[in-house]
């Protein structure tokens, strides 16, 4: 494959999954703004990798990859770590009840520990197996079936203390 071929094959690809690619970059990471940014570095990297990917039909998989891996290291960075405060940010209220509920998820599914926030994304929003998610995340199938539970246990909690009624 010539290289103008690659780039054109690059850019659509970016194309058509740049918004899925986001979401998940937001529900590993938490932030709007260090989604973009980890989205970038990871398309960045995929750019770099990309005549070795492209075809194989291992694309979101890598990019996967490379955005839980980015995330950890980005984490490693002591000038990166957030600081606890009092204070929570006042969000805009929505019309859409659907939106709040998908909110409140999204602020349940951050208040989780990093791992287990990365396993609960992995096994239940993109539903990768088992297998799957213990080889993007680099640890042993037991003990992403023991985030996952935490996880999920964590979360029914959450969301059943932040629930009207």
């Amino acid at each position: 494959m010539r290289r103008a071929e690659r780039e054109a094959a690059f850019t659509d690809y970016v194309a058509a999954r740049q918004v899925h690619l986001r979401r998940i970059a937001y529900a590993i990471c938490g932030d709007w703004h260090r989604a973009d940014d980890l989205l970038q570095i990871s398309l960045t990297k995929l750019y770099v990798a990309w005549p070795r990917v492209c075809g194989k039909g291992t694309e979101d998989a890598y990019v996967r990859q490379i955005m839980v891996r980015a995330n950890i290291d980005e984490h490693r960075r002591p000038w990166r770590r957030e600081h606890v405060t009092d204070e929570v940010p006042e969000l805009a209220a929505g019309a859409d009840h659907q939106l709040e509920e998908r909110s409140a998820l999204f602020d349940a599914l951050q208040e989780l520990p990093a791992m287990q926030r990365k396993v609960v994304v992995l096994r239940h929003w993109l539903q990768l197996s088992v297998a799957e998610s213990a080889k993007e995340l680099g640890i042993s199938e037991g003990t992403v079936k023991s985030h996952s539970s935490r996880g999920l246990a964590a979360l029914e909690k959450a969301l059943a203390s932040s629930a009207p009624g």
